[in-house]
């Protein structure tokens, strides 16, 4: 038995979680349940056959776990399905594919049966064939939602051959006796038990799928002695009065379901959105129940993992591959800097050597050294000639004209080099403060005489009469006039 979570979310789905659906393999035969939108998907990724389903159960009638249904039944039309499907649900699940099959004008080349849980139904077996039985009991939410219990029947211990054949088993019929419990009298009349010969009975596996429902009862029997326990685990134990409003469990509501009744082991699922990091809620769970998983999507559960690892590999989305030649004649610039700073580009194709172990253009092409990226043939050069071998030494640090040249003019000298240096014009005196003893100083630059002051703008050669202005430039600061600050400043402001 492997289970195989397909869809971990509740209500919404998420970037990395689809709504409710968990898939269990048995003997070669699939069992669905709960159908969330792009479980179809879900299980292609997952490596199962969607032809292999014979059996889905949905548990109550929200959209977010049976709005996946007719997506799967047209995709089983398109593979031109033969096998009868079985669909257990509570009652209204054949009136709605009824009416979504009639809306698309979709006629079934395959046989639907219909396994209808009437609504209020506290418990119920819905499926009992040969080796398993399944059956519902209702639970606690805001709609009618019941729970599932799949259980093997259990097979009879293995016959001891060897010991039946001491004790005068010869016959097929005897052993068949035997194996079902059945005393055999032999020909002497002595009477053989099956007791002795045959060992203890094989208890069948238990899955038990639980989901949208408060703490009950009907939980607990159904979870007794579950080998698998899948349980719901919508919020946290802080979100216990929200989880009660909406007809959810807690993480530690499900922990105390799974040690109230024994189970082997409990894998938590059907988060809400809200949690980003569901360890959360594993962390709260395994505080009341140790042995607890987290539901992981495509990730599978086996109960028997020497016999059934491997048997599927999950589906990883191939990406786009071209040829070299088909990409360009240049690759794309790769993200590792060079040595300023910024990105270095791809040589095109073509013959040229390949480099060590940083170089991702082919393997056919000859090794270089690490510190030669012009030929193999090369010889090396010194570290610090990166020209060649024959060529001379680097210039000296202080002269970068060539080699023949003399050396740059003097540092007070920008006008040549054989022109000789001007006289230091010292014959007015030099203002304290001036340390540019060895630079000429500036020539004076004559200051312009002041205007008149015009006062008849209409008569500019008019006469002026009022008194010369005074010139403030030497005197002290607190005795010079308040002007204005720039032109739209006004004299009433001062």
């Amino acid at each position: 038995m492997i289970i195989m979570p397909l869809g971990v979310g509740s209500a919404t789905p998420t970037a990395d979680r689809h709504l409710a659906s968990v898939a269990m393999w048995r003997e070669g035969r699939v069992f669905l349940f709960d159908c969330g939108e792009n479980c179809q998907m879900r299980m292609l990724q997952a490596g199962m056959k969607r032809s292999k389903i014979d059996y889905i159960f949905i548990t109550h009638l929200d959209g977010d776990h049976f709005f996946g249904l007719p997506g799967l039944i047209t995709t089983m039309q398109l593979q031109r399905r033969e096998k009868v499907l079985h669909i257990v649900a509570p009652e209204g699940i054949q009136k709605f594919l009824d009416a979504t099959l009639e809306a698309v004008n979709l006629e079934l080349c395959f046989e639907i049966v219909y396994h209808e849980i009437p609504l209020g139904t506290e418990h119920m077996v819905v499926v009992e064939e040969a080796d398993f039985i399944v059956e519902v009991r209702k639970l606690e939410h805001s709609t009618y939602c019941v729970g599932y219990r799949f259980q093997e029947v259990g097979k009879p211990g293995k016959v001891n051959a060897e010991l039946a054949t001491e004790m005068g088993i010869t016959e097929d019929q005897h052993f068949k006796d035997l194996k079902n419990g059945v005393d055999v009298t032999l020909e002497d009349g002595s009477v053989v038990k099956a007791a002795d010969i045959v060992g203890q009975p094989i208890t069948g596996n238990v899955f038990t799928y639980i989901t949208d429902t408060r703490f009950c009862e009907n939980a607990v029997k159904l979870a007794e002695r579950a080998t698998i326990l899948y349980h719901e685990s919508t919020f946290g134990q802080n979100l216990k009065d929200k989880a009660e409003e909406t007809g959810h469990s807690t993480a530690t509501e499900a922990a105390i379901v799974a040690k109230t009744a024994n189970a082997e082991r409990l894998v938590i699922g059907h988060f809400s959105a809200r949690y980003t990091n569901p360890f959360v809620l594993l962390k709260e769970a395994k505080m009341v129940f140790e042995d607890t998983w987290i539901a992981t999507e495509l990730r599978p559960i086996m109960t028997d993992p020497e016999q059934e690892r491997g048997i599927f590999q999950p589906v990883q989305p191939q990406r786009e591959s071209f040829p070299r030649e088909q990409r360009g004649g240049f690759q794309q610039r790769r993200p590792y800097p060079n040595n300023r700073g910024g990105f270095q580009q791809r040589r095109p194709y073509g013959d040229s050597p390949q480099r060590s172990s940083n170089n991702d253009r082919g393997f056919d092409r000859p090794q270089r050294p690490y510190n030669n990226d012009r030929g193999f043939d090369r010889p090396q050069r010194p570290f610090n000639n990166d020209r060649g071998f024959d060529r001379p030494q680097p210039r000296p640090f202080n002269n970068d004209r060539g080699f023949d040249r003399p050396q740059p003019r003097p540092f007070n000298n920008d006008r040549g080099f054989d022109r000789p240096q001007r006289p230091y014009n010292n014959d007015r005196p030099r203002p304290e403060g001036d340390r540019n003893y060895d630079r000429p100083q500036p020539r004076p630059v004559p200051r312009p005489a002041p205007r008149p002051f015009q006062s008849d703008r209409r008569d500019p050669q008019g006469p002026d009469n009022r008194p010369p202005r005074r010139d403030y430039r030497d005197a002290p600061q607190e005795n010079r006039p308040i002007t204005p600050r720039n032109p739209f400043d006004e004299f009433d402001r001062f």
